[in-house]
This record gives structure tokens, sequence and C-alpha cells, in this order.
């Protein structure tokens, strides 16, 4: 499998947040970051395994958090944003808040 630049895992955060209708941080520094560790991810297994966990050593065991993680709807749904705050819902872009901290749904199940 071919290795990926950042500038492709920018674009293919673009493309999820576009799908899905959420929108990409707009922080671009922490953006940067957070594409920087899905970038080293899918040069180091072969997928886009979430920058915020680390992984369970094989694709069927990290199978819930390629991004976008398994958990993002309801993370999104509950809180504005995902786990590691790389997408947003669209209102809470235009609310200009700040992400802040929350639960781990994978070992929070039912939260």
């Amino acid at each position: 499998m071919a290795d990926k630049s950042q500038d492709q895992t920018r674009i293919f955060a673009g493309m999820v947040a576009k799908k899905q209708g959420w929108v990409v941080n707009p922080e671009a520094a922490f953006t940067d970051i957070l594409t920087e560790g899905l970038t080293t991810n899918w040069n180091r297994y072969g997928y886009y395994l979430c920058p915020c966990r680390d992984s369970e050593g094989s694709r069927a065991a990290d199978e819930d958090l390629i991004c976008p993680c398994k958990y993002s709807w309801d993370d999104i749904r509950d809180s504005g944003h995902c786990y590691c705050a790389l997408y947003f819902s669209k209102a809470f872009a235009a609310s200009g808040k700040a992400p802040q901290g929350i639960k781990d749904r994978r070992f929070s199940p039912g939260t």
C-alpha cells in the first residue's frame, strides 16, 4: 500500500466531513497535528487509525477506530465534535466554541 502525504490526508478529512455534513476543525495548527497523526498511522498500519488512540495490533481489532471512528456520529450529535476534535457539527463550528474533552465511548459503552 502506498504511503500517504499529509496533504492527501487533509483531502481525505475534508471529503469525510463533506460526506457526513460535518466540518473539519477550523483551527489549522491543531488540525495539522491530527492530520500528521493520521498520516503517520496510515503509513505505519495501512489505514487511518484515529490519531488519539493506540492500535490494538491489527486492522480487525482497530476496525472501530478507523477514521471516522464508529463513535464519531454519537460524539458529534451529543458534544458537537468527535473525540479527537477533528470533525465538528456545522452548528458547533458556527458557535465558535472550543472543543472540550469528552468520554471515550469505546471504554464507556452506553454513553
